[in-house]
């Protein structure tokens, strides 16, 4: 028998979700749909920070959403701690839901204007049926194990800085004690001088509270700096994958030494001459044959145009780094 220690707490297999576009007007045509995931697949294990990055548009946050239960998938298997989650509802994705939170972009846009801070932060404790008196200890303990006060628990969103309603978005995620907190672009929002608290604050959680992230960003040092393994997405899909060490010192996908390239910290410190991704991404209603990245890679080759090449390992020791590339070659 698999000792639990080994047992992933989320697998997701063959993930896909496309939404259907109409022309405007009564009678718009359908046009072809938004492939926003195109059969994303991968493990995460208990305690593990798993970065998600990519251009605007490759499908980051809908991954972000599916795995919160707010999309729906087309097809797909979600396994949660060694069980499958219904996708269409039910007793086991309420479950679901308190075990896996969701911290969303924009702390402004997601908090309630009309409640009070501490009703915020116990809408999760509402919607399981928590009795008020432990509701109100719990709101009380989260919200200082973020840096707020009971003082700050009567006021309202519009009365805090950014940096704080933020605060007050990751104490509403961590009131129902989840296992797994899905981070969609939390730092996007803020300040820069703010996004270095927020940061520490999440990795002090972390390892205080035992959570498992799934962290997505477009910040390439805010990856390097906490995440443990970093996915690579480019129009719905996983491209590379691997620990981020690995990952940001000899990456393997052509998209990957772009992205990396294009970030001056770190295209610095790789001291390569930068081979930018030509032009910009397709749209992801109309995806190129063969290898998606092909008409903006700087090594296509004519099979790159006929045969999309699947996620495999670079080589027999690449110790769990993986690629989409039929001439991947670490840098």
């Amino acid at each position: 028998m698999e000792p639990a220690s080994s047992k992933p707490l989320l697998e997701v297999r063959d993930l896909v979700k496309h939404f259907p576009v109409r022309s405007p007007g009564l009678f718009g045509r359908r046009k072809p749909s938004v492939h926003a995931l195109n059969g994303v697949s991968f493990d995460l294990a208990r305690g593990e920070t798993l970065a998600i990055v990519g251009e605007s548009g490759c499908g980051k946050s809908t991954l972000a959403k599916t795995l919160a239960l707010l999309h729906q998938p087309d097809s797909g298997e979600i396994w949660f701690d060694g069980d499958p989650v219904s996708l269409r509802g039910g007793a086991r994705s309420k479950d679901i839901r308190r075990r896996s939170q969701l911290i969303f972009q924009d702390p402004h846009g997601s908090l309630n204007p009309r409640l009070t801070v501490g009703e915020i932060i116990a809408e999760p404790l509402v919607i399981h049926g928590i009795a008020r008196n432990f509701r109100n200890s719990r709101v009380a303990e989260v919200a200082s194990s973020v840096g707020l006060g009971t003082q700050d628990l009567g006021k309202y969103p519009h009365q805090f800085s950014g940096g704080q309603r933020q605060r007050i978005a990751i104490a509403r995620a961590l009131v129902s004690a989840p296992e797994l907190v899905i981070a969609d672009e939390p730092l996007s929002a803020l300040d820069v001088s703010v996004q270095s608290q927020v940061i520490n604050l999440l990795a002090e959680l972390k390892v205080s509270q035992g959570l498992t992230y799934i962290f997505i960003s477009h910040d390439l040092s805010v990856v390097a700096y906490i995440a443990d393994r970093v996915a690579v997405m480019y129009l719905g899909r996983i491209v590379e994958l691997g620990a981020s060490e690995s990952l940001f010192s000899s990456p393997s996908h052509p998209y990957t030494r772009a992205l990396l390239e294009a970030a001056p910290e770190i295209g610095k410190r790789m001291g390569k001459k930068p081979q930018p991704a030509k032009g910009e991404a397709a749209s992801s209603g109309n995806i190129p044959h063969g290898c998606p990245f092909h008409p903006r890679c700087p090594n296509v080759q004519d099979i790159c145009r006929i045969e999309r090449p699947q996620l495999g390992p670079i080589d027999a020791v690449a110790n769990g780094h993986i690629t989409a590339c039929h001439f991947a070659n670490p840098v």
